[in-house]
């Protein structure tokens, strides 16, 4: 595995096209994204406010109910810092919404969720890997490297 460069924040018409997911969450059509995506609401750590952004699902848990995810831009991402500062949430993901405990993983913990991720998904593994600095060469190994690397989130269910 190979350390490429940090990822650009989008600006401009990219800006625009990450954030398109999640106004399909704010007109009730989060159901087209499926279970691969989920909307996460926060709140803002300097300002209080709720924050939304849309996340792609690394790896669940049916039976324990959690949810699993990535920051893309790494450990300096506004939701990710919002979600240290405070880890109540709430994910809605298609449909469903459910209120969350916003959990950091060891970094140990999130190199078997990037492994899982890459066992399923194997191309798409690849090219997030390349979008967050990361050269892979498809092997467990490498995969295992990056996830040591990157900032993981489980959301498990409040009751």
């Amino acid at each position: 595995m190979e350390e490429t460069g940090k990822p650009k924040r989008p600006t401009g018409l990219s800006k625009a096209l990450f954030r398109a997911p999640t106004h399909l969450y704010r007109w009730n059509l989060g159901w087209l994204m499926g279970g691969r995506f989920l909307m996460l609401s926060h709140i803002g750590r300097r300002s209080g406010l709720v924050r939304r952004t849309v996340v792609e699902v690394v790896d669940r848990d049916a039976p324990q109910g959690t949810y699993t995810v990535c920051s893309g831009f790494g450990p300096r991402s506004d939701w990710y810092r919002n979600l240290l500062a405070e880890p109540k949430a709430v994910i809605q993901v298609g449909a469903k919404r459910m209120r969350v405990t916003a959990r950091p993983l060891r970094a140990e913990e999130g190199a078997e969720a990037m492994v899982r991720y890459a066992r399923r998904h194997a191309r798409s593994a690849r090219a997030l890997a390349g979008f967050m600095g990361f050269r892979v060469d498809g092997s467990e190994a490498d995969f295992r490297e990056a996830g040591r690397r990157l900032p993981f989130v489980r959301f498990e269910p409040r009751r």
